[in-house]
């Protein structure tokens, strides 16, 4: 099956050895998405803030594969504290809405770089 990379104008690049997004069959593949600029350069910032940032970035994927976010079919979520739960599901809801995608929520595993990342998959119909 042939792998499609996608790239576009808002799409974050990274200088590390990954492809933000790919799609392959029906199915777009994300990268784990966090609090970066264009440059992949992590910008720091309040929890909310780089949660907002993370989804932006992942929603700028998503648009440039042609999707819009109501095609994710998973989203893995990665909170740096648990403190911090209550604000990420405030802000997830800003994102996501019912039919909700299957997810995923861990905490405490991304160490203290970044405070958010979010990875996931979508389907084209």
């Amino acid at each position: 099956m042939e792998k499609e990379v996608i790239q576009g104008e808002l799409v974050p690049n990274s200088h590390l050895p990954f492809s933000a997004g790919v799609k392959c069959g029906q199915f777009l593949f994300i990268s784990g998405q966090a609090s970066v600029d264009l440059e992949g350069k992590i910008i720091s910032g309040t929890f909310e803030e780089e949660c907002r940032r993370s989804f932006d970035n992942l929603k700028n994927i998503v648009h440039a594969a042609g999707l819009e976010m109501s095609d994710l079919v998973q989203v893995r979520n990665y909170v740096a504290e648990d403190k911090d739960l209550t604000a990420f599901n405030a802000i997830y809801r800003e994102y996501f809405s019912a039919p909700f995608p299957a997810r995923t929520t861990l905490v405490g595993c991304i160490g203290s770089v970044l405070k958010f990342e979010v990875d996931a998959m979508a389907f084209f119909k």
